[in-house]
């Protein structure tokens, strides 16, 4: 919910902040959102592992960290937590609670963009050796992944959800969000992948 309401909320300000400048406005979100992921994963992150997305649950999940239940549970409250910080962002700038986003995010470049933003973010998120580390480097990904992605880099089914629910900078509208997903996914298969690619060979199987 934290999560999502920073990346909403900051888009809102910044969209207010900025006017027509976009870049700038991109620089505000993102700045916000790198600074607020890392501080909820570091805070998060010795009590639930600091899951804020289903793909990486997903993950988990078949690597043996989580069972399927206990993923699906994750699942949920993930969902959940995105569409109520949907609301709050909403609703601290005095806007319905609810709006649904009219902002198109649509095509190749943008799916092929959620694909390679996922990707990192899985490879990223269990090749980091502790919550420390991943609360920089997810963080880090993220923030980069914001200005080198056509799709600004959502990279979470639960924030793209969220994110169809609020008409502002940072929306997607509902009938993009299926294609967003399904990028998702593919991402998350690529993630897999590449985490046996790059696999520490000291370790043990």
């Amino acid at each position: 919910m934290l999560l999502a309401a920073c990346v909403i909320g900051s888009g809102i300000m910044a969209e207010r902040l900025a006017g027509p400048n976009a870049a700038l406005a991109l620089l505000a979100n993102t700045l916000a959102t790198v600074a607020a992921l890392g501080c909820l994963i570091t805070l998060f992150g010795p009590i639930s592992g600091a899951h804020f997305n289903p793909i990486v649950s997903a993950v988990a999940c078949k690597s043996g960290e989580m069972d399927a239940r206990t993923a699906a549970l994750y699942g949920a409250a993930q969902i959940a937590g995105c569409c109520g910080g949907a609301v709050l962002a909403n609703l601290m700038f005095e806007l319905p609670a609810i709006h649904t986003s009219t902002h198109v995010r649509s095509g190749t470049a943008q799916w092929l963009s959620e694909v390679v933003a996922t990707a990192g973010l899985v490879l990223v998120v269990f090749r980091s050796p502790s919550i420390n580390a991943a609360a920089v480097r997810v963080s880090l990904w993220i923030g980069a992944a914001y200005w080198f992605t056509a799709s600004t880099s959502f990279a979470n089914p639960a924030i793209t959800i969220g994110r169809a629910l609020s008409d502002t900078f940072a929306g997607i509208r509902p009938m993009d969000v299926p294609g967003f997903i399904a990028a998702q996914i593919a991402g998350g298969v690529v993630g897999v992948l590449l985490l046996r690619v790059f696999a520490d060979r000291r370790s043990p199987a």
